[in-house]
């Protein structure tokens, strides 16, 4: 029996990936080197790895910062994503194969865990900046009014137009305060545009009268033009967004408003566009016409996340930059492949790749105080921004999400984790809780593989794929452990966001790797479909594909959470249809705590459960409790309720419905209840009133609520009936 089967210290790495999550780029850099969705947090793996590979008389927290050698064990993670798992291997000196569907993903992780000599990588990115910089920079210039001296722009602001029938183009501010502090109380400061002559004034976040320091208009800074679907034109006539853009077959045109420069002084300055932006604009826009350099043509395929864009007209990739930004980006783009080195080169494309992410129309502006450019991925859609912000692309001392600071906010980190890897060590003194790095293991010089006979045959490997995970080139039990996240259930269907960076990588990595010379980043073998039933079908492929590879007795551990019955009964399913057992199931922190996501929801899901699942035959004599399924996952979850309660962790209605859920689960598949049990008690749980307070737990039952009861009787559905069999 393993660690994990028995006991996971939840209540400590909740802890620790809860500090985690608010630096994730500075605490676990190798799982964001670029872009991925999803991602879940290190120190949680760090556990789910540990807790598969020690047998159950280890503590898992008290091996969590050891050094440790598993030299001789192999770790399989087939939905690879960003890489968590195999960086987690790395570190405890496991041999880990990755496996994805997705080109992006593939390459990133490749990327993630090469090492290569920093000096190398200080001297190109040198070399490039020498090449290319000034010629980038020259495009993102304004003249400082006061002194008449040019000065480097940091952002542009522009705003969406609509045209109305009669002509009217309406710009589509929701406000015109279009720049605040993140902590307006503390500092009221703000930037207002004048929506008459379209002058940059200053004054307070909160003001509700405004007169123009131009032309003395008063206003309203609270109320734009615009609501979330409609404009108002100049009459007072209210339109639909949708309807004004209803044959669109381009993306709505910009008109630029206002500027952010720093002066001579190193001060940060706005200012109203001049003649001089206008005319630098134009040019940019005519050397990109005259140019000759590769931007990628890749058509917007329908989907669920892509649905938003194409309503606004967006048809092809190309089409979410501006002219300036096409060209300097081309410009980099061409200095990068000219890198002789073919893994500097690779590098360098995947720190490309990453700066597309701030360098958009789909981009937002955060405000003052903090990292400026909100990225275009802050909703798991494609959301056209109507306000968007230009960064400058290769970028300043001052700048964020640029080339230039991604470099060595990124790449550099991530290099550098890989000399001196750490974890989080969070410690308590007088009520202040203080985090420190502790080093667990020494330099991580990952060797990747082409096969699986080399991986075993070789110390320190990784064995990194691209495909379809139900079909491994792997022999019958050639792994002694599975940790994963599986893709999630309903509409995210990470191709559809992926062939985002796709189009533009395409362009330099299609006479190399030949999952780059597809059409798009999207894969027959894929696990993602709203449908409950295709989603159990696709993953069920995989988890059997596992079952095969999986040493006997050995387990696979994988993270999920749903706020909806159909989603667990299709993991039970894929689980069933496997011929795995569920033998446990742990609640722990999940996604970030910054993500705008999970913010703007109102019942959100901070909890993973960290479903165990066993290779083995089902023990025949577990039958006997079918009738104590219901009671047994009661029990549980009030266990791990209240645990986390002292922990100090506050559950939402929906966490609550993850614990119980997968204890459900467990207690199914032990009990070998079939699919319509397991169906009845899972749409059971979601029908209950959970107790707001964690000291209420300890109650009798917990009942479905009257409004569960009702609905039931009005569907003719009965509930708990096999309970008495």
């Amino acid at each position: 029996m393993k660690a994990i089967e028995s006991h996971f210290p939840f209540e400590h790495i909740d802890a620790i990936a809860e500090m985690e999550s608010w630096r994730k780029e500075i605490n676990r850099p190798l799982s964001y080197i670029h872009k991925w969705w999803a991602k879940r947090l290190g120190s949680v793996f760090r556990a789910n790895v540990l807790g598969v590979l020690l047998d159950n008389t280890r503590d898992i927290w008290a091996e969590f910062y050891h050094a440790h050698d598993f030299e001789d064990m192999i770790v399989l993670d087939p939905f690879m994503g960003s890489g968590t798992t195999l960086a987690e291997c790395a570190k405890l000196g496991a041999k880990s194969i990755g496996c994805d569907a997705n080109p992006v993903s593939t390459f990133m992780v490749r990327q993630a865990l090469t090492r290569v000599d920093e000096r190398i990588l200080l001297e190109t990115f040198h070399a490039i900046e020498r090449d290319v910089k000034d010629t980038i920079q020259r495009y993102y210039r304004t003249i400082d009014s006061h002194t008449g001296e040019t000065c480097d722009v940091l952002y542009y602001f522009w705003v969406k137009m609509v045209e109305t029938r009669n002509g009217e183009a309406i710009p589509l501010f929701k406000n015109y305060i279009f720049s605040k502090d993140a902590y307006p109380r503390k500092n009221p400061i703000a930037r207002i545009l004048c929506p008459n002559c379209w002058t940059v004034n200053t004054g307070r976040y909160d003001t509700q009268t405004m007169r123009c320091c131009t032309c003395q208009t008063t206003f309203n800074p609270q109320q734009g033009s615009a609501t979330n679907h409609r404009v108002i034109d100049s009459h007072g006539r209210s339109y639909r967004i949708k309807d004004l853009l209803e044959h669109a077959v381009t993306p709505p045109r910009h008109r630029l408003y206002a500027l952010l420069a720093v002066n001579s002084q190193g001060e940060k300055v706005y200012r109203t566009p001049t003649e001089f932006d206008t005319t630098l604009f134009q040019q940019a826009q005519t050397d990109f016409r005259l140019s000759t350099r590769p931007v990628p043509k890749m058509e917007i395929r329908e989907g669920y996340n892509t649905q938003q864009a194409i309503g606004y007209g967006y048809q092809y990739w190309h089409q979410f930059f501006n002219e300036r930004q096409l060209l300097c980006l081309s410009i980099l783009l061409n200095r990068i492949m000219a890198i002789e080195e073919q893994a500097i080169r690779e590098q360098f494309l995947c720190l490309f790749s990453s700066t597309l992410e701030f360098n958009n129309l789909f981009c937002s502006f955060k405000g003052e105080g903090t990292g400026a450019v909100r990225h275009m991925f802050s909703h798991h859609i494609l959301k056209p921004e109507k306000t968007p912000l230009e960064n400058s692309i290769w970028g300043t001392s001052k700048s964020s999400g640029t080339f230039s600071t991604l470099f060595r906010s990124r790449l550099l980190r991530a290099k550098q984790y890989l000399r001196t890897p750490f974890e989080i060590k969070m410690s308590e003194r007088n009520g202040q809780k203080t985090t420190r790095k502790e080093v667990c293991s020494g330099p991580l010089d990952v060797q990747i593989v082409d096969s699986y006979a080399a991986l075993r045959d070789q110390k320190y490997t990784a064995f990194i794929l691209n495909g379809n995970s139900a079909h491994l080139p792997l022999p019958d039990n050639a792994v002694d452990a599975i940790v994963t996240d599986p893709p999630y259930f309903d509409f995210v269907h990470y191709s559809e966001l992926s062939d985002f960076f796709y189009a533009w990588l395409q362009l330099a990595l299609k006479d190399h790797y030949r999952y780059f010379a597809q059409e798009n980043s999207s894969h027959p073998g894929e696990v993602q479909d709203k449908n409950p039933d295709k989603f159990s079908r696709q993953l069920g492929e995989v988890f059997t594909e596992c079952f095969r590879v999986l040493k006997v007795g050995s387990l696979m551990v994988f993270s999920f959470h749903h706020s909806k019955p159909e989603a667990w009964l299709a993991i039970y399913q894929a689980i069933t249809k496997a011929r795995f057992t569920i033998v446990a199931s742990h609640p722990v922190k999940a996604e970030m705590s910054v993500s705008k996501t999970k913010s703007a929801t109102k019942n959100p899901i901070n909890l993973d459960a960290i479903i165990v699942c066993k290779k083995e035959e089902p023990q025949s004599d577990n039958k006997n409790r079918r009738a104590f399924v219901w009671e047994d996952a009661q029990k549980q979850y009030r266990v791990y309720c209240n645990r986390l309660h002292k922990a100090g962790r506050t559950l939402s209605h929906n966490d609550r419905y993850v614990i119980l859920s997968s204890q459900i689960l467990v207690y199914a598949s032990l009990s070998t209840l079939n699919t319509i049990e397991t169906q009845q008690l899972l749409e059971n749980a979601y029908g209950l009133d959970f107790f707001q307070n964690e000291d209420e737990t300890h109650q009798d039952s917990l009942e479905p609520s009257k409004e569960f009861w009702r609905k039931q009787l009005l569907t003719e559905q009965t509930s708990f009936a096999f309970i008495d069999e």
